[in-house]
């Protein structure tokens, strides 16, 4: 460093102004990596996953794809960035272990799950293009699969999630933990993500049924739903509507029923404010998502609010306390 701030700061001040760049460098680093999960769901809503062929990492056989189609260049966007968000993981991982000499830090543990989340991330997707699970192809298998991954990716952004917040609070001197200490409150919160997580699955599978199984109508829709012999997509995409309605005014009652300990005018904690809000407006995309009949557009809005809602309700679970007497 070479500016005369930096060689007039003092030696604590260093370590500080590190911690604050690595702090800002994690919140982009989740920010990108959701950007690459929502061109992901573009790839799957376009029927761009054959875009390369059955070829990984090489699109086609080739480095560069020449003469590409539009699914190609899709496709090879989706690598490409997906590629570029294992980096900056990496990068974070090593930069952690430089900042943070203890191996057990919070921050150290964080961007190592970080990394196996994203290593595994590019293996599942190398698995879905190796094994043909994309385009057209409508199998149990890739029902299966789309559903661990999902369920990867919410692992790697709630790590992701915790890396970042982990480092802004380390910077202030708060105290860092996954989960509240209460044992009732975390109970309860592991049993809202969880349940988020089945219903995320749940989505997964009626996205890939909507792309796959596109009505005219939504009286059409039904109908194909409600068909003798139908399709075992067609039969589950009924099943994340009704999920989602449950746990979305389960949640929400609960989120507004937190307090902060010992607040005279009973406020709600403000994490959980905005949780519910998210949860709430995820609700109606998804009402509107139904009646539109699954458009493109809507379907990665709603992927991107529910992305929302999983990085608030870590937050929420990993920040201040609300008053467990309230609960």
């Amino acid at each position: 460093m070479t500016s005369a701030a930096t060689a007039n700061a003092s030696p604590k001040d260093i370590p500080s102004r590190a911690k604050q760049r690595f702090a800002r460098a994690s919140w982009g680093a989740l920010g990108f990596t959701i950007f690459v999960i929502l061109w992901g769901a573009f790839v799957r809503a376009t029927g761009s996953g054959a875009g390369c062929g059955s070829h990984w990492p090489l699109c086609n056989g080739e480095v560069l794809p020449q003469d590409p189609t539009t699914h190609t260049v899709i496709e090879f966007t989706h690598r490409t960035t997906s590629g570029l968000s294992l980096l900056l993981v990496l990068g974070l991982f090593f930069w952690a272990r430089k900042i943070y000499p203890s191996a057990q830090h919070f921050v150290r543990r964080m961007a190592r799950f970080s990394l196996i989340g994203m290593i595994l991330e590019a293996l599942l997707g190398a698995g879905l293009v190796l094994l043909e699970l994309v385009a057209e192809d409508k199998s149990v298998t890739r029902a299966v699969s789309i559903s661990l991954h999902l369920v990867n990716t919410s692992f790697l952004t709630a790590a992701m999630t915790l890396l970042a917040s982990g480092a802004s609070r380390d910077r202030k001197g708060e105290p860092l933990r996954a989960l509240w200490v209460t044992p009732s409150l975390r109970k309860r919160a592991i049993s809202v993500m969880s349940t988020f997580l089945a219903l995320g699955a749940a989505g997964a599978i009626t996205a890939l049924g909507d792309t796959l199984f596109k009505a005219e109508s939504l009286a059409q829709g039904i109908q194909m739903d409600l068909a003798p012999g139908a399709h075992f997509l067609l039969r589950l995409r009924v099943i994340h509507p009704v999920l989602a309605i449950l746990w979305g005014v389960g949640s929400m009652s609960w989120l507004l029923g937190l307090r902060y300990p010992g607040n005279p005018l009973g406020l709600m904690a403000k994490p959980a404010r905005v949780a519910a809000l998210f949860i709430l407006s995820n609700l109606l995309l998804g009402g509107l998502n139904l009646l539109l009949l699954a458009p493109t557009q809507l379907q990665i809005a709603h992927l991107a609010m529910a992305n929302l809602i999983w990085i608030q309700l870590i937050l929420t679970f990993s920040g201040e306390e609300p008053n467990p007497e309230n609960q």
